[in-house]
């Protein structure tokens, strides 16, 4: 069982390679190998999900047999494990989901798409289960190479996207290889577990310190943590809705992972909350951004370049878990990450499915899909009522994690911002119901003429927004089984 790290990164860069080869002679095939890889992925990661949690211990792989600090070594922890299981069940649904609503594409541009996509998910999954710092920096390249290509496929103004992205992304790659350089020339080692022995000794080094502050402040890039989010925006807009999905459900989210990770497992966490204002830094960034991503939603009337704002804001909630370092919120910001997995990518998925049937994004037209679509609308009401926070939905109990964070910080003023959120959240999302469960007044062509998408369409839709009911009644079980031992790690 110690080679399952690996079994689960290796499925999807050897189908990224079949996808491509196979699919010059038969373009169909693409798809169905990106289905297979990503299948096997999955039902790797949750064994060994289970396998962590049956014996309460971390499974570690060397690479080639080499141990650390020589060789690489793949760790699979709680924390670990709970990431590679929300990254491949999320994964898998994308793959899925039909490529003409999803992708805007015919099948044989599908070819290097569908490889893009296994390379994106190859180099999340290993993002989030390799042990060593360098290697870490080659899964972040991999992915963000995948993403850049991925987000041309929406067009002109995708392009233009993907090229600041590109730009930015780079620059924010380039501070975390820094950083990592800082750490290996001040202790010698790559390795997560053996620097973490030998950082101590070098906490009041100026060295130790510009390296955490260039990892936090290229992460912040990844993660577009506020005022660091520039890059989302357009990039999630204009992208294809399943391209779109995957980078606010889960590509985003690695970045917050690497930030927890160094703050836990590389060095001790009072490092980050009392030797360096890091953590008083995210809280401060993460609650302008909830405020500002909320505003800027109301503001939009293109439904996703709405979803893109709110994911500005919602990865806001996921910077206050991390910022106020206190198990009740981290446990909060980590649970968040998987609720806004599922939601965030049923909601960028029905804009997929309105979209193919209608050709509609701008919500003023959206009058009448209610009657319409009916299950496509049904499903799009519980991701936004989860978004929203309203119990017994999945959204509503991170957002209580983070908010009994908060009174145990004794920080009232972002009890209040998260209290905020839940009112601006309501406003464009119920802005959106009313729309379209009322009856169009002068009669829209394309809603007159639509109608409930095919079950291709429908399935991944309905998996996701009964996942967050689901979510939402077993979240209990999710965190003292899951998220517990995590956020034991804050405790000296």
């Amino acid at each position: 069982m110690s080679n399952l790290p690996v079994l689960i990164i290796m499925p999807l860069l050897l189908a990224s390679f079949l996808a491509v080869l196979f699919g010059i002679w038969w373009p169909g095939w693409a798809r169905f190998i990106s289905i297979i890889g990503t299948g096997m992925a999955l039902v790797a990661s949750i064994v060994g999900l289970s396998k962590v949690l049956s014996t309460g211990e971390a499974l570690h792989h060397y690479m080639g047999g080499w141990p650390p600090p020589i060789g690489v070594e793949y760790v699979l922890d709680h924390l670990s494990a709970f990431m590679v299981v929300i990254i491949n069940l999320i994964g898998l649904i994308a793959v899925v989901y039909p490529p003409a609503p999803g992708l805007y594409e015919v099948p044989r541009k599908g070819i290097p798409t569908y490889a893009l996509i296994l390379l994106l998910l190859g180099g999340l999954n290993g993002t989030v289960l390799v042990g060593d710092l360098f290697t870490l920096y080659v899964f972040l390249a991999i992915y963000s190479v995948a993403t850049y290509g991925l987000v041309s496929l929406g067009g002109d103004r995708a392009m233009v996207a993907s090229l600041r992205y590109l730009i930015l992304g780079t620059i924010a790659g380039g501070f975390y290889f820094l950083g990592v350089g800082f750490i290996y020339f001040t202790v010698g080692t790559l390795n997560m577990a053996d620097a973490a022995n030998l950082l101590p000794a070098f906490y009041d080094s100026p060295t130790i310190m510009a390296a955490v502050a260039l990892i936090v402040v290229g992460m912040g890039v990844k993660l577009a943590l506020f005022p660091l989010h520039v890059w989302l925006p357009d990039a999630h807009s204009y992208a294809p809705p399943v391209v779109a999905a995957l980078l606010a459900a889960i590509q985003v989210k690695a970045a917050a992972y690497v930030i927890v990770r160094i703050m836990l497992t590389v060095f001790q966490p009072e490092y980050f909350t009392d030797t360096l204002p890091v953590t008083t830094v995210i809280v401060v960034a993460s609650a302008g951004g909830i405020v500002f991503g909320s505003v800027m939603a109301i503001a939009q009337s293109d439904f996703k370049r709405m979803l893109a704002y709110s994911t500005v804001a919602q990865i806001g909630f996921v910077g206050l878990g991390i910022g106020l370092a206190n198990p009740l919120a981290l446990v909060g910001g980590l649970l968040h990450i998987l609720n806004h997995a599922f939601m965030k990518s049923c909601l960028f998925l029905v804009a997929g499915g309105i979209k193919h049937q209608t050709g509609l994004q701008q919500i003023p037209r959206f009058a009448g899909l209610g009657r319409k679509m009916p299950l496509t609308m049904a499903c799009f009401t519980v991701a936004a009522l989860s978004m929203i926070g309203i119990p017994p939905t999945a959204g509503f109990f991170s957002k209580w994690y983070l908010v009994l964070g908060s009174i145990d910080a004794q920080n009232w003023a972002v009890v209040a911002v998260i209290l905020l959120s839940s009112l601006l959240s309501a406003v464009y999302f119920f802005r959106a119901i009313e729309k379209i469960y009322t009856k169009s007044s002068e009669g829209e062509p394309a809603v007159e003429q639509a109608n409930e998408p095919s079950a291709r369409i429908l399935m991944p839709i309905a998996l996701l927004a009964g996942g967050i009911i689901i979510l939402g009644l077993t979240n209990a079980f999710i965190v003292t089984q899951v998220l517990n031992p995590v956020a034991a790690l804050l405790s000296p």
